[in-house]
């Protein structure tokens, strides 16, 4: 399974943008799909998740009412849009997949995951 992130860049507050994370190898509609962040110095964290069949979704709490996480499974894409951005949401922003039994119980932490995308930039500016 290979991820693909990309849709990061340069934005000024309260803009925004759109994360794609394209997904290949095996079926992706099997998978509950993950953003995490990680700013420098910090340790990466959760943005949002998707659960395999798009019924559930998660947020954390900085992020709930701006950020919306989506799928796509007829191409294999799972996104991120990101509207009101502000400074403190710069990052690189990585997209992972889970398949998972236990998914529904961990969908916060990065062991959950199995597979991860490389990474795409964003960066806000005030």
């Amino acid at each position: 399974v290979q991820l693909q992130a990309s849709g990061g860049g340069l934005v000024q507050a309260e803009g925004s943008l759109r994360l794609s994370c394209a997904v290949s190898g095996r079926t992706f509609s099997s998978y509950s799909m993950g953003w995490f962040r990680q700013a420098p110095g910090k340790e990466r964290e959760f943005v949002a998740a998707v659960s395999w069949s798009a019924t559930s979704t998660y947020y954390t709490a900085s992020v709930k009412g701006r950020f919306t996480i989506s799928r796509d499974n007829a191409k294999n894409t799972v996104y991120l849009q990101m509207t009101n951005l502000k400074p403190e949401d710069t990052a690189v922003y990585y997209c992972a997949a889970s398949g998972r039994s236990d998914w529904r119980a961990n969908w916060e932490v990065t062991p959950a995951y199995d597979y991860w995308g490389q990474g795409t930039q964003v960066t806000v500016s005030s």
